[in-house]
């Protein structure tokens, strides 16, 4: 199941859908899946509550095994943030977004990659990039 909330313009809501299926079905993993869009303000204090860091950033992940053993995740994306990363690369913002909540849903499924330049060579993000292609 997903489940999308917040303003999530200029990506419709069944884009979102399929990019989350996409890479749940790709990963060959059942999971319940809630995408939420929020502001700066929001994600600025998720990331201070649960990151240590005092400043919004594109997107946060949360994943918890329930009691029957099935996946539930929480992926939270910043419109915000991800707007001026999507001006800084000179790319379209529906393509971060869409990228923001491919790789969130990989953090939900256990996925990880260095915190430092080195992520875009992780086997994570080069997953990511695929399955993005896949969407256009």
């Amino acid at each position: 199941m997903v489940t999308i909330q917040g303003r999530h313009q200029p990506v419709a809501a069944a884009r979102i859908d399929r990019a989350v299926r996409l890479v749940l079905a790709r990963e060959r993993r059942v999971a319940s899946v809630s995408v939420s869009f929020v502001g700066a303000a929001t994600m600025r204090r998720l990331n201070a509550a649960w990151k240590g860091h005092d400043r919004p950033t594109d997107v946060l992940s949360f994943s918890l095994v329930q009691p029957d053993g099935t996946l539930a995740g929480d992926v939270y994306v910043c419109r915000a943030v991800a707007e001026r990363e999507a001006r800084a690369r000179r790319i379209p913002v529906r393509e971060e977004l869409l990228r923001l909540v491919i790789h969130g849903t990989l953090h939900v499924l256990g996925w990880d990659h260095p915190e430092t330049e080195a992520r875009i060579r992780s086997p994570m993000w080069k997953r990511q990039e695929r399955y993005l292609a896949c969407l256009n």
